[in-house]
């Protein structure tokens, strides 16, 4: 029998034993919660069927108020409850076989983030992070963030806990998420919650149900069928197994010699360690099959003008979680596997002479260790990008805790997160019927290269997860993937992924948020996530909280006209007027019918753009910014930029 089976069975004779009559409740019904203000939530849970459950709370009527529910066949249970204003603490009391109080609760907004990395990128890795986590003490915001698992069918719980808005919790929170809470917390003045719910690399028909696809995509139907082929490694609950996989993750980090015996110390004698290749996963550098926790350390020297300076450090992605200190500090950590990092090295680190680095790795299973490329592992000034001391080579490593012998860490992935409808299954499906406001959501980057499908798949998820939710037309706003080069920066293949959001704004109850000009050409992942934030947070308060005052939105095409050689521009959105940033506006190209688009000169005419080229007397359309790597310079005079677009449909 292999140590997942005598996990299980112990852990199933364990829950037949004891648990079987107790109420379970989702862990999103849990402390420190925040439920929709003003509003009829469904509080829900499993217990015996037949079982009375009595649900009790004051809120309502200032006394307290008991109702009681039986649970159907399947043991589920769930009743509605009235909300009041923004306001709390409150108490939930929830007692059949056994009783649960659900404390610290608040009344406010509740928004679900989700999407692809760039919705994942933590709130720990953007500009200025440090002052920014240090400055976070919010305790009337409330952050849950979904583990990340997937299933072959709907799940109906997930993992997960409510953490208040201080520094410990919303370090690895969401970057986007949390600073919209933010936001929306300092204009309202009202409690926040919000729920994470994304995963690194992902494509959106994953985050879609199957029904949904079956009905409207059929190109996805065979990799729909590997859901049928595919058996669970275990038959526990996914909430059990998360359980499980925590307390085990736990005894290996208290089983971690490095971490008892401080490996991160800068004087560290480390002279007897072996040597390993960095980047390089462990597969290639002798460690062939091993998985557990590896300590790697490297002794690098700063050129004397950059001592007392703000260095950033760059190490690729790593395999699956690391722990970094330089000279004994630690700087950062990130749990995820397919994030390049780039921490910041505050400036009172950067010292003369030898300067340690050390790296703790944590792989769970499979490749484990760096596996990006050479180029990715250095350090630089955080200003001065160009100049670099490259860090990959040589470097010490010593292995800490094997996992060989130990009890197996339980398969949260029974397939991959890009199968259709697997992520939905588990990290959207199991948040349902939570009350919630609305949705934000950053994703499109995996998508690229299928622009026509992206101009149904989103709309389609939208319309499953409103469906699902049965909240009516819930708003849903969302990010223009940024600038990138994707190889090639002069292909349009981003701008037409860019132009099918652009389409989903038809969509009822949507709003776009532009990053033409917070973008990085070079890095997929943009650091800037404040402005991101505040762009998607200027259409909620327009939008659903009555600021009809402010400009949400730069420019956005809306209709051309032809004037004997110029076609004359129209845009909504356009603010107290448009205007250009940094010299003459650039990024125009205009075509005649012979569809051969050259570089054009474009001159803003009040509330219009005119465009127009020598040679081309005869102009039929015209393009801005449809490239991939594309940073143009057209905005309103509230420093919004114009979203790409062109006027063919060639």
């Amino acid at each position: 029998m292999n140590a997942i089976s005598k996990v299980t069975l112990t852990v199933m004779s364990f829950i037949t034993a004891v648990c079987l009559a107790d109420i379970r409740l989702p862990s999103l019904i849990s402390n420190n919660m925040v439920l929709q203000q003003n509003s009829e939530v469904t509080i829900w849970g499993w217990a015996d069927p037949g079982e009375t459950v009595t649900v009790s709370q004051a809120w309502e009527t200032g006394n307290q108020v008991n109702r009681t529910v039986r649970p159907g066949p399947d043991g589920r249970w769930n009743l509605t409850l009235k909300t009041p204003a923004a306001g709390g603490p409150e108490t939930l009391t929830i007692q059949g076989n056994n009783e649960i109080t659900i404390k610290n609760i608040l009344f406010g907004e509740v928004w679900l983030c989700s999407g692809q990395s760039n919705m994942e990128w933590p709130f720990s890795l953007i500009e200025n992070a440090e002052s920014e986590i240090a400055a976070s003490d919010y305790p009337q915001i409330r952050v849950f963030q979904v583990d990340k698992t997937t299933s072959v069918t709907p799940v109906s719980d997930c993992c997960g806990y409510w953490q208040i808005g201080d520094p410990g919790g919303v370090r690895y929170f969401s970057a986007v998420g949390y600073l919209f809470s933010r936001m929306l917390h300092k204009e309202l003045n009202v409690p926040i919650g919000m729920i994470g719910s994304y995963c690194s690399g992902t494509p959106a028909e994953s985050w879609i149900n199957r029904t949904t696809l079956e009905q409207q995509f059929p190109e996805f139907n065979s990799q729909l069928e590997l859901l049928d082929k595919t058996e669970y490694q275990t038959s526990l609950p996914r909430w059990q197994i998360c359980g499980i996989n925590r307390n085990w993750l736990q005894q290996i980090l208290n089983s971690d010699l490095g971490t008892a015996e401080n490996w991160q110390n800068q004087s560290l004698d480390d002279s007897e360690w072996k040597e390993i290749f960095v980047p390089g996963i462990w597969r290639s550098e002798g460690l062939d099959k091993f998985d557990g926790i590896v300590w790697y350390r490297k002794t690098f020297t700063l050129p004397s003008e950059w001592v007392g300076k703000e260095l950033i450090l760059e190490m690729g992605p790593i395999d699956d979680a690391d722990i970094t200190w330089v000279n004994g500090t630690k700087v950062c950590h990130l749990d995820d596997y397919t994030i390049d990092r780039s921490y910041t090295i505050p400036a009172d680190l950067a010292r003369i002479g030898a300067n340690s680095l050390a790296v703790r790795v944590l792989d769970t299973g499979g490749a484990g260790g760096f596996y990006g490329q050479p180029e990715q592992v250095k350090v630089y000034l955080k200003d001065r990008p160009d100049k670099s001391i490259s860090l990959a080579g040589a470097w010490k490593y010593k292995i800490s805790v094997s996992y060989q012998g130990l009890p197996g860490y339980l398969d949260i992935w029974p397939v991959h997160p890009n199968v259709p409808s697997a992520l939905y299954n588990t990290m959207i499906a199991p948040l349902i019927p939570y009350s919630i406001r609305g949705a934000i959501w950053y994703q499109g980057e995996s998508n690229c290269g299928r622009h026509e499908q992206y101009k149904r798949l989103i709309p389609a998820m939208v319309q499953n997860w409103r469906e699902e939710w049965g909240q009516g037309d819930f708003p849903f706003y969302y990010v223009q993937i940024a600038p990138y080069d994707y190889g090639n920066p002069n292909d349009p293949m981003s701008a037409f992924l860019r132009e099918a959001q652009l389409h989903t704004l038809s969509f009822k109850n949507s709003g776009m948020a532009v990053t033409m000009d917070i973008g990085d050409p070079k890095d997929i992942h943009p650091r800037n996530k404040l402005d991101v934030a505040k762009r998607l947070t200027l259409w909620a308060l327009a939008k659903d909280y009555g600021r009809t005052d402010l400009v949400y939105s730069g420019p956005l095409y809306r209709e051309m006209k032809i004037e004997g050689d110029s076609i004359r521009l129209f845009f909504d959105h356009v603010g107290s007027g448009l205007m250009s940033k940094g010299g003459p506006l650039t990024h125009f190209t205009i075509a005649g019918q012979d569809r051969k688009f050259v570089p054009a000169r474009a001159v803003i005419e009040g509330d219009t753009v005119v465009v127009s080229a020598e040679g081309v007397a005869k102009p039929a359309a015209v393009r801005y910014g449809f490239t991939n790597a594309a940073m143009p310079n057209l905005f309103n005079k509230e420093g919004f930029p114009a979203s790409s677009f062109r006027t063919d449909s060639w």
